[in-house]
């Protein structure tokens, strides 16, 4: 079976007047992420590792921020077709691994329902994905808490 690795990142700003949502997780909070879509880091960092995994195009490329029908959609549903792309290429998940840079809010509480709501997208178990969260220890514009960015790694193997 053939076995393939990809990576993904993605930042936004954070701004007044947009919810932080994080793994489809509403997180409260006085400033969210701007963005197109419902700018979801985790999300966008996750679909990228898996579209890198398969030789594919970016989220961008597939989801392009001037198209008005992916304005403010939920990054859940874009994992899904991301998802059903790899799926009808013949590939599964093994296992993602992301890691989250933010100064604030704490978002080790979210986690196990970020989890929750991206295995049950991809239709993995828990245990197959790693998400960890940590801060930037004040350095540059994320440690000035102007923004959140996530690195993710993703591991497909081919069922065909």
């Amino acid at each position: 079976m053939k076995m393939r690795v990809g990576i993904g990142y993605d930042v936004h700003p954070l701004v007044k007047g947009r919810k932080l949502i994080l793994g489809g997780v509403h997180i409260p909070c006085p400033m969210g992420l701007a963005g197109h879509s419902d700018a979801d880091v985790l999300l966008h960092s996750i679909g990228d590792a898996l579209l890198g995994a398969a030789g594919g195009k970016d989220i961008g490329s597939l989801f392009p921020d001037n198209d008005p029908k992916y304005e403010g959609i939920s990054s859940l549903v874009l994992l899904k077709k991301i998802f059903k792309l790899l799926k009808e290429e013949g590939y599964r998940v093994n296992n993602l691994d992301a890691t989250l840079v933010a100064e604030e809010p704490n978002l080790s509480s979210y986690i196990s329902g970020m989890k929750k709501n991206i295995a049950q997208v991809l239709g993995i178990q828990h245990n197959q994905i790693g998400i960890k969260a940590t801060t930037s220890e004040g350095l540059g514009f994320l440690g000035k808490k102007k923004g959140i960015c996530c690195w993710a790694t993703a591991s497909i193997q081919m069922v065909k």
